[in-house]
Order: structure tokens, then C-alpha cells, then sequence
């Protein structure tokens, strides 16, 4: 078939396409009964487990105490049973790689009998610890290929649950993935030990004002931005197929300068696909809270509410998953990549960021008491000399190929990091770092602990164009991509609040605060401190606008706008003993992260400048010249019965087609010279600067001919097709 039959085909697929068959999922089935239903959780652990060791288990659940081994005989049999019941055949350890995506190993239940039947087992011994072969997962450098042993260690904090198909079930573990060395191959494990020393650094804190004790822990919320697009359209374009996002492309004639698509009606396939994942999301006890249109047409969004850092970094991987597969189950694709179209809204994955515990509750929410604020106003200030003393390294934390295109764009931060206070809860910063007076609703205020000013929740409007914006009781980073996993960004904010905390709790640990007046001037000290050092990184106005690139610049902020700038900063000293002081990662982890990081990089732009020069030479290059033969042909019809007609249209096309030729010649030069790098850093730099730029030269070319070529001719789905057509 033909690249125009091809379109056509895609078109009327969708065209003739009938009724969306649902079945109102929620109407039947209530949801009280529908959440949860496929998790291990709590409850259900205290119906199916001994007291003694539910007791204990819980124990290690809230207080990420150890586990005591001996409990893991009953949990095992226990979860075993559940799992037959609801139709498992298999278990899976469930890891996270350093690919960022998720990986299991499926074993069966069942072992032959010597009698000729067969027995299903599950010990505590294969609930703790699993051996997948490890050897083609990436280490950066920690292991040799040759060296396949590796470890998954059940993650007690993170439940377990059963997730189904058609034909059978399978009950998923949740685990980490350590070398034979106890070295962290994968995601999960730096975010169980950031925690842990947020903890440690969080208690030396809240002693000063009693709420020490219960386990605090980071909590997220990540909002997930995706496209929808008719999957006829999707095997259409090789380049959606291998790379995730368009790499030829024209704007169509509409776009979303109408902003018509925000908040819109939610077209009715789309919402019965929306409704089928959130049901299958509930049944795996993750909270999808929020639904709605996004900017860009045929752009989505799902919100969960928060929950625990390291249960919502798992939750969001099963929300990439299942949002991919039950849209194919409507016909459509879920893009996930952060600019699968060029012109319109990329997506971002938001991630919004808290602490607390059972005792001191969420410690980024203002309160209602002076000592309550005075507390606030410490954390709050940890996280602004967190941001300030470790931008590169949050900025490196959101690095990838994908995400280079979208941060910077209209709708999403730019690369320099800064955060948003609001301007109350700024004045106040600004107040006490002065030893002002503070104004509010009020009354006139004074400095002193005692008579700190309330501080509204809402103490300002919400700021889109900051990377990391205070909304009231949380902090939302708005630079993660969305196919990225949260677990780099959540461990890189656990460590950096780990590290600001241990700053604060150092001064107040030097200071008398034997009275509630002495442990006023404490924490003024640590907000006039970091105020005059890092007030700098405050910015409350329009993230986007060229001036406060050139104030930030003023103002010393880094400005890491490619991932090749960015990733070196992981192999830093400063960085490397961040993490190893707090114990998160050793310097020889930290620096496999950046090889991994480097070279999926390299590996990502070099599966898109092959499938430029293959789309140029097979698909574009034929179809331009098609239609030259045929508008000279036309034109030599015509002159030889003495019309003359304007030459302008085929003079265009012949010179946009030889500037594509020379351009794709040029670029197959320059993967040739790629390779003689010297170094992984180099290599990078070399597609930052030479690759990169020649396939969007080479991209304006075959654009620029979209625009003339007989539509008949055009071999791919436009813009307009694959945005509007649902």
C-alpha cells in the first residue's frame, strides 16, 4: 500500500468507525468494592495474616524499620492463597532498571509431585529475594555484561498486586534490583535509602518543636500529561513507531491558538478508554483523582492524589502502563514521549512534592499557631536553599533526549531553576530577613516566634512558568518528563532536603532554645541566613518572558539547556558526596547513573538521525520528486501548445529537494565522524552541537515541501490528521 492509500486507510478506519461499546464500569460495580480489589493491602493483610506478625509487618510498613525474617513464611502463604483465589498461575518480581521502565520475571506457582500431580508453592525465601539474569540490564560501567547475577528484594513498603489478562493473573512484588555486590541497578532502591535519611534529618529538626518520632516521609502526586492519537495514523510514521515523536512535521492550519481544546468536552472513544483505565487503576488501589483535556489538541491528563514518595513512584509506573494498554484496546495510541509533535504543548509529568508524619502532618502546610509556622517557615526555607544549592543537579535529574525539546517551550519551565513563593508568603521571607515588621489582614506584626504572622494556605496565584513552584502546601516541579520516571526527581528532592535540613538542624542544635522567644531567634537566624544566600533563586513572575533570562544571568543561575550540558553534573564531586554523605548512592553508583543517562542519550538521538536518513531516502525524497516530474511534465504539456506558465512553484521544489539531499548527505558525514569521539561526555557534545541541529535543518526542508506537494502524493499522516481526527 502506498503512503497516500495508507492515509486514506487511517482516515476511514476512524470515519466509518461505529458506536464506542462501554460498559459503565462503575455502575455495576460500586466503587468501594472495585477499590483495591486486586492489591495485598493492609486491610487484607489483617484478615489473612497472624496478629503477631501483622503487627509486625505493619510495623516495618510505617517506620521503614527492618523486617523480621521469620514473618515471611506466614506473609508468603498467606499472599499465595489470596493470589490462587483471584486466578494467579504465576508470581513476579517487579523491578525498575535504569531504562526507567518496568521489568518482571514470571515463575509459576506450581511444581510437579512425584505422583504425577502437581503442588503450588511460595515460600518466604521467594517472596524476599528473586535471581533474574541481569546481564543485558544497564549498570554504567558497575558490572560487566559477562556478570549476569542479580538480585530483587521484596519492598515491604510497596504492596503487591495482582494484574490480569484475559487468559490468566499473575500476582506482581514489588522489588529492588541490586548487583551480586549489593550495588543499586535500578530505580526503587535510591529512593527507599533517600527516605530513610529524609527521615534522620527531619527528626533533628521537628525535636525542636515536639512533633518528633512518627516516620516522616516525602510524599508526591505526579500528573500525567499524554497524546491519543488513532493507532491506524501511528503505524503510518516510522519515526512514532521507533523514536515517540514526529521528525518531519508542518504546523497544521489550526492548532491550539484557539485554546479550545483546555478543559473541553471529552471526546467519547477517549473517555470510555479513560474510564476503563481509571477502573483498572482502582482495582490496583492507585487514586486517579483528576481527568481532563489538556492544551494541545488530542492532549490528556491523569492526577492522582498523593501518597507515600516511594508507593506514587510505583503507582506512576503502572499508570504509564496502563494508560498504553487499554488505549489499544480503543483503537489509539498513548504517546507518552515529552514533544511527539512540533508547534503544540509537549507533555510534562508535575510532580508535586511534600513531607510529613502521623504526628507533625504535612510540614510544607502553613499553620494556625505561631510555633506551627515558625516550623513551616524552617522547611520552607530548607527547600529554597535546597533549590539554590542543587539546581544543576535537579536540572540533571530531568535530562533526556525527549525532554531537551519540550523545557523552554510555552508550556514548560525553562532549564534555569528557580521557585515560586507567592507573593505573601515571599513578603514574609523578605520581612524576617530584614527584621521588618510584617503586614497582614491582621495587624502589624513583629518578628518573634511568638507572634508570627498566619500564613494563608493560597498566599498567592499559581506561577505555570516556574520549575518549581510553592501551591499552598506542597512543592510542584514541573521540569520532569512525562516518560520519565519520578524516581530520579523524588531522590534527588528526598537528598536535597536531607542536606538543607541537616544545615538547619546544625544551627539549632548550636543555639539555646530553651524558651519558645530563644527558639524564635534560632529559626530567624535560619531565615535571614538563607535568605541572604539564596534568595536569589526566588522568582515569582513570568518564567518564560527573554527578560528573566537575561535577570537570571544577572543574577548567577545556571542556564543547563541540553542534556549534554546537564548530565555531567551527576559525576561532580559536589554531587557524588551529596549522595554518598546521606548515603543514597556511592560515588560508583552515582557515576554508572550518568553512563546510563549518557548513553540512552546517544542511543535516542541515533535511532532518530537513522530514521531521518531512511524517511529522507524512502519516503520524502520519492514523493517530492514525484510531484516535480509531474509539475514539469505539466508544464512542457503546456508550453508545447504555447501557454507559458510561472516557473516560481517547481523552482521552489527543485531547490527545497537538492537543499535535502546535501543536508541528508551531510548528516551521513557527520554519524560517520560521530563515533571517533573520544569520550562519552564528547559524544554527547558532538550531538548537542553538530547532529542535532542538521536534522532540524534537514526537518525545515521536508516541511517546507509538506506545503507544496499534491496532498495525494504525501506519504505521511499530517499534523491535522493525527491531532484532530479521534
Amino acid at each position: 500500500m502506498s503512503g497516500h492509500a495508507s492515509r486514506v486507510a487511517a482516515i476511514e478506519s476512524v470515519a466509518n468507525m461505529g458506536p464506542v461499546e462501554t460498559q459503565f464500569p462503575f455502575k455495576d460495580e460500586p466503587t468501594s468494592k472495585l477499590w483495591g480489589a486486586n492489591v495485598f493491602s493492609l486491610t487484607m493483610m489483617s484478615q489473612r495474616l497472624p496478629k503477631s506478625v501483622y503487627k509486625s509487618l505493619k510495623q516495618t510498613i510505617e517506620t521503614g524499620g527492618k523486617l523480621d525474617p521469620t514473618t515471611a513464611d506466614a506473609v508468603a502463604e498467606a499472599m499465595k492463597t489470596w493470589a490462587l483465589e483471584h486466578g494467579a498461575t504465576h508470581y513476579a518480581h517487579v523491578f525498575y532498571p535504569l531504562t526507567g521502565l518496568t521489568a518482571e520475571k514470571h515463575d509459576s506457582f506450581f511444581d510437579p509431585t512425584s505422583d504425577g500431580g502437581t503442588i503450588a508453592q511460595f515460600s518466604g525465601g521467594t517472596l524476599i529475594q528473586g535471581e533474574p539474569d541481569g546481564s543485558s540490564f544497564p549498570s554504567g560501567g558497575i558490572r560487566a555484561t559477562f556478570e549476569a547475577r542479580g538480585y530483587t528484594i521484596w519492598d515491604v513498603t510497596s504492596p503487591a498486586y495482582i494484574m490480569q489478562n484475559p487468559n490468566g493473573a499473575t500476582l506482581c512484588i514489588p522489588t529492588a534490583f541490586v548487583s551480586w555486590t549489593g550495588e543499586a541497578l535500578d530505580k526503587k532502591t535510591p529512593v527507599l535509602r533517600s527516605m530513610q535519611s529524609l527521615n534522620e534529618q527531619a527528626q533533628r529538626v521537628l525535636k525542636f518543636f515536639g512533633n518528633d518520632g512518627a516516620f516522616v516521609s516525602s510524599t508526591a502526586g505526579a500528573e500525567q500529561e499524554y497524546f491519543l492519537i488513532d493507532k491506524s495514523f501511528y503505524y503510518s510514521r516510522p519515526d512514532l513507531m521507533a523514536a515517540k515523536r514526529t521528525l518531519f512535521g508542518c504546523p497544521p492550519p489550526k492548532g491550539q491558538e484557539f485554546d479550545d481544546h483546555y478543559f473541553g468536552a471529552i471526546p467519547e472513544r477517549v473517555l470510555a478508554c479513560m474510564f476503563e483505565a481509571e477502573r483498572e487503576l482502582f482495582k490496583l488501589g492507585i487514586p486517579a483523582k483528576t481527568r481532563h483535556n489538556e492544551v494541545a489538541p488530542g492532549q490528556f491528563e491523569i492526577a492522582p492524589v498523593f501518597e507515600f514518595g516511594n508507593v506514587a513512584t510505583d503507582h506512576q509506573q503502572l499508570i504509564m502502563v496502563t494508560l498504553q494498554r487499554v488505549a489499544e484496546k480503543y483503537g489509539l495510541i498513548c504517546l507518552l514521549h515529552e514533544k511527539p509533535f512540533a508547534g503544540v504543548n509537549g507533555s510534562g509529568k508535575h510532580l508535586n512534592f511534600s513531607m510529613g508524619s502521623a504526628k507533625a502532618g504535612n510540614l510544607f502546610d502553613p499553620g494556625d499557631t505561631p510555633a506551627e509556622n515558625a516550623q513551616f517557615l524552617v522547611f520552607c526555607a530548607a527547600m529554597i536553599r535546597a533549590v539554590y544549592t542543587w539546581a544543576p543537579l535537579l536540572r540533571a535529574v530531568v535530562a533526556s533526549a525527549s525532554n531537551d525539546h519540550r523545557l523552554g517551550a510555552n508550556e514548560a519551565p525553562p532549564a534555569i531553576l528557580s521557585i515560586f513563593l507567592g507573593a505573601e508568603l515571599n513578603e514574609v521571607f523578605e520581612s524576617i530577613a530584614a527584621g521588618k515588621s510584617i503586614k497582614s489582614k491582621k495587624g502589624t506584626l513583629s518578628v518573634g516566634v511568638d507572634v508570627l504572622p498566619p500564613i494563608p494556605k493560597h498566599s498567592g496565584d499559581r506561577n505555570r512558568t516556574s520549575p518549581m513552584a510553592f501551591t499552598g502546601n506542597r512543592f510542584e516541579f514541573r521540569a520532569v518528563g512525562s516518560s520519565q520516571s519520578i524516581a530520579g526527581p523524588l531522590v534527588a528532592m528526598n537528598t536535597i532536603m536531607a542536606e538543607s535540613l541537616d544545615y538547619c538542624a546544625a544551627i539549632l542544635e548550636k543555639a539555646d532554645t530553651s524558651t519558645p522567644a530563644k527558639l524564635g531567634k534560632a529559626v530567624e537566624k535560619i531565615i535571614k541566613d538563607v535568605w541572604k544566600e539564596c534568595s536569589k533563586v526566588v522568582f515569582n513572575g513570568d518564567g518564560y518572558s527573554e527578560a528573566w533570562h537575561k535577570e537570571a544571568e544577572k543574577r548567577g543561575l545556571p542556564n543547563l539547556k541540553t542534556s549534554a550540558d546537564a548530565l555531567p553534573v551527576l559525576k561532580t564531586p559536589d554531587v557524588t558526596n551529596l549522595f554518598k554523605k546521606f548515603n543514597v548512592l556511592s560515588k560508583r553508583e552515582m557515576v554508572s547513573r550518568y553512563e546510563v543517562y549518557a548513553e540512552q542519550y546517544i542511543a535516542t538521538v541515533n535511532v532518530e538521525s537513522n530514521l531521518v536518513i531512511e524517511m529522507v531516502r524512502t519516503l520524502i525524497f520519492p514523493a517530492a520528486v514525484r510531484y516535480q516530474n509531474e509539475l514539469a511534465t505539466s508544464l512542457a504539456n503546456l508550453k508545447s501548445i504555447g501557454v507559458e506558465t510561472d516557473h516560481n512553484t517547481i523552482d521552489i521544489i527543485t531547490g527545497l529537494i537538492k537543499s535535502l539531499q546535501d543536508s541528508t548527505a551531510e548528516l551521513v558525514e557527520l554519524k560517520d565522524k560521530e563515533h571517533s569521539a573520544k569520550s562519552v561526555e564528547k559524544h554527547c557534545e558532538f550531538i548537542r552541537d553538530e547532529i542535532l541541529p542538521k536534522m532540524l535543518e534537514i526537518r525545515g526542508y521536508v516541511d517546507q515541501l509538506e506545503g507544496y506537494v499534491a496532498d495525494d502524493l504525501w506519504p505521511l499522516p499530517t499534523y491535522q490528521e493525527m491531532l484532530f481526527i479521534k
